[in-house]
């Protein structure tokens, strides 16, 4: 399905505005970051590779672009984002005993929540990045959501977001029913049209691999197996004529705001 200019106009009545308390999400709301290991020390450096791999090379080459990760937990995309050399980065997370491990190491993090900031700021960002999964939030929820970015991105300003994948005959439908606070999945064609329908231009999606911890001899297993069921999986969509190409368990999109 395609989405057109129109459609996008008559979807933008429902981006309604919402607080952060009127969220459906009961356990896990979606202005924080919940992905962190028991040892919350060690997902710095496990979430810097993942992060390496995966969302640095969608980011703009300009180390002083001014970025915002909402959901930003103990830092961990801050601190690689830092590292990586952009000087000009804000994390905001609504737990501050999250923010509390950001601040320990000296991280451009605070406690905000993630709707109401969007919602005071106007073309204030160049980038915007969200840490939490979309999913986290119902579809109403998540162009509510786009139009606040849209709001306080600058004129070809870049979001960043990633949703769980449903596609997959093996992880898609355990990823909605593994979590109360999961509304949705989706594939690489509907996250396509929820950033459409959100009103960004030069949408594209990205598979987040999984597999990117180089040093770990069985990194290099995991990768040879799922690459091998990954590749029956897509002969298979192939023999019911559907051309589904990313069938990793989570999925980005990067997409631009043509105010």
């Amino acid at each position: 399905m395609v989405v057109t200019a129109d459609r996008r106009e008559q979807a933008a009545p429902r981006a309604r505005p919402l607080t952060s308390d009127q969220l459906a999400a009961k356990l896990e709301p979606f202005d924080s970051f919940w992905q962190a290991p028991d040892d919350i020390e060690s997902g710095y450096a496990k979430f810097d590779a993942y992060y390496r791999a995966n969302f640095l090379p969608l980011l703009p080459d300009d180390r002083d672009a001014a970025v915002l990760v909402v959901s930003c937990g103990p830092g961990y995309l801050v601190k690689t984002l830092a590292d990586a050399g952009y000087r000009n980065v804000l994390g905001i997370d609504s737990f501050p005993d999250k923010i509390a491990y950001a601040e320990k190491r000296g991280l451009n993090c605070r406690v905000e929540r993630g709707f109401e900031h969007l919602a005071s700021r106007e073309d204030a960002y160049d980038v915007i990045v969200a840490e939490q999964e979309l999913n986290h939030l119902t579809l109403d929820e998540t162009l509510s959501f786009l139009g606040l970015c849209r709001k306080a991105l600058k004129r070809d300003g870049l979001l960043l977001v990633y949703a769980m994948n449903g596609a997959h005959p093996v992880h898609g439908s355990e990823n909605l029913a593994h979590n109360i606070d999961h509304f949705y999945t989706v594939t690489e064609f509907s996250l396509r049209q929820i950033m459409t329908l959100g009103g960004f231009t030069d949408v594209a999606v990205h598979p987040l691999k999984l597999y990117v911890f180089w040093k770990n001899p069985m990194n290099y297993v995991g990768l040879a197996i799922t690459g091998l069921i990954d590749f029956v999986v897509r002969i298979l969509f192939k023999l019911y004529a559907k051309d589904v190409k990313i069938l990793t368990k989570k999925i980005a999109a990067t997409g631009r705001n043509a105010k």
